[in-house]
């Protein structure tokens, strides 16, 4: 019997009548009542597909598959790895020679004559046949299931706990995936292939890696003995073309006058640090910023895994390396801030700073490379002043607080809070301006704050404070219009409405401070709006 016989009598199964205890009964899905029986498909795209043809919807268990499908499945997966064996043996010995259009051509033509064969012992139909050669060059070549959720647009985040565990986030939910891996060989053989692929390795002397996809993708895997349950990948998915200015305006994310002040900022060579937790979207904002940079400009970005997707003219980019087996060959961020020193660098831009490095990038914000922007993890721009001091001590360099805390008011001029919505948006809750020392307390005054609305994510509006940094911007040729941070009325109000307790780092205004009225002409801008808005 082969395979279209075997999907028939599996459909025939399905669709027997379903047994007097509803709550366990199988539905047949549309595709398994329908159409030839020599034009069934199994299970799509080459992967396993968890339950029966009823959708058990997102964030919830898959149903359990009729023991049926599950002999079909197998005998599929049997037939792959008869025919996967054999390409293996017969291409080996001419692969290295190919380019990877020709290696992949190779492996369709050797698929194709070995189906062809008697001896094999497969015989499918033509449209079986078709998804049968594409499923072995994405297990051959490819990544396997994961090539249908690595080119869907959708999804950010892929999370794979276990060969048959894979969790996916899609517009800033997580949900579990239906698709999942084989076998845990071909898990393995997946993260392997991945890794390899940018020269690293993963394997139980070193089982823990970093590393990125072609298409820029960060990926992150962890074996055992360290992960018990067996590998874990993650893997961080970036769009396919950078987000502008304009695309997190239209995203809600900031808002228009915001929008105008960041861009004077990078343009007037202020040193800015990006703060949020994991996944706000730290490094995409790195990334809008850097379009605003004059191309006159020379810039060095250094990072773990290359990530950052500069829009420059003059760009050059560093990567760490982890040790090899022998231990040695190691080098770090620290290393790598310190030669580009010696790399006649206009600005520098660190992925992140997380260790020693951060005492060497505070000293070269304050040395001729104003503009340099890094990132944080931190929850508030008050809490990012705590790390910055932990980390600087963590070089190993003994130096009194109060110098520390001069060191960051002299090299950083603005903070940049980045968070995730309840909704799972992400977006900018804070501008902050970073304006001296009083004492031994440094000194933070939000310029824009993002206030509560009915929408549910908010608005990014001006506190109605002039910033310092205005007069920096004066001297370098910028001029911003004074107009942006003037608080209207609804922003106002929505002051009063904030959390008590979410923002410690806010200080009231100082006395003699006295925030302007909006003026009658902000008023008639105010209505144009509304009116537009309806």
């Amino acid at each position: 019997m082969n395979l279209s016989e075997k999907l028939a009598a599996a459909d025939g199964a399905a669709a027997a009548p379903p047994p007097e205890d509803t709550s366990r009964s199988h539905r047949p899905s549309e595709a398994d009542t329908s159409g030839d029986a020599g034009e069934r498909r199994g299970p799509p795209g080459g992967v396993e597909r968890r339950g029966t043809g009823v959708n058990p919807g997102p964030g919830k268990h898959p149903l359990r598959r009729s023991s049926d499908r599950a002999v079909l499945d197998e005998s599929w997966k049997q037939s792959k790895a008869k025919v996967q064996a054999k390409v293996l043996a017969e291409i080996a010995p001419t692969s290295a020679n190919l380019s990877p259009d020709e290696l992949r051509e190779k492996v369709r033509s050797t698929v194709n004559e070995i189906l062809d064969r008697e001896d094999i012992g497969i015989s499918i139909s033509p449209i079986e046949r078709q998804r049968f050669v594409e499923e072995m060059l994405e297990d051959s070549l490819g990544y396997g299931p994961l090539e249908a959720l690595l080119s869907d647009n959708s999804i950010t985040e892929i999370m794979c706990n276990a060969y048959d565990e894979v969790w996916i986030e899609r517009k800033g939910r997580i949900e579990r995936s239906e698709i999942v891996f084989n076998t845990p060989n071909q898990y393995r053989r997946i993260i392997d292939r991945m890794v390899h692929g940018v020269g690293r390795r993963v394997d139980e002397s070193s089982p823990m890696v970093d590393a990125r996809l072609a298409d820029g993708s960060r990926i992150n895997a962890i074996v055992p003995p360290l992960a018990l349950r067996g590998p874990v990948l993650t893997v961080r998915k970036f769009p396919e073309r950078a987000f502008m200015m304009q695309d997190l305006i239209n995203m809600g994310s900031l808002s228009i006058d915001s929008a105008v002040f960041l861009e004077a900022l990078v343009r007037g060579k202020i040193s800015m640090v990006v703060v949020g937790g994991t996944g706000t979207g730290k490094t995409t904002m790195l990334n809008v910023l850097s379009n605003f940079i004059p191309d006159g400009e020379r810039l060095i970005t250094i990072e773990e895994s290359a990530e950052l997707q500069i829009q420059g003219a003059h760009v050059v980019t560093l990567e760490t390396r982890p040790a090899n087996a022998e231990g040695t060959g190691e080098v770090r961020i620290r290393d790598l801030v310190r030669n580009s020193l010696r790399m006649r660098p206009d600005r520098i831009i660190v992925g992140e700073c997380r260790g020693s490095e951060t005492l060497d990038m505070l000293q070269a914000m304050n040395t001729g490379h104003a503009g340099s922007m890094t990132t944080v993890h931190a929850n508030t721009p008050r809490e990012l002043l705590g790390r910055l001091e932990t980390m600087v001590m963590m070089g190993g360099v003994e130096l009194p607080q109060r110098a520390i805390r001069e060191q960051i008011v002299m090299a950083v001029g603005v903070l940049v809070q980045l968070q995730r919505t309840a909704e799972g948006p992400r977006v900018v809750h804070s501008i902050t301006e970073i304006q001296g020392m009083e004492g031994e307390t440094v000194l933070l005054q939000d310029i824009f704050h993002r206030v509560d609305t009915a929408q549910g994510m908010g608005r990014l509006v001006p506190t109605g404070l002039r910033p310092k940094v205005l007069d920096e911007l004066s001297l370098a040729g910028v001029e911003v219009p004074p107009h942006i941070f003037r608080a209207d009325s609804e922003a106002l109000l929505g002051a009063g409405r904030r959390e008590s307790g979410g923002g410690r780092h806010h200080r009231p205004a100082r006395p003699g401070r006295v925030v302007e009225p909006p003026s009658d002409e902000l008023y008639e801008i105010l209505a144009r709006r509304r009116e537009a808005g309806k």
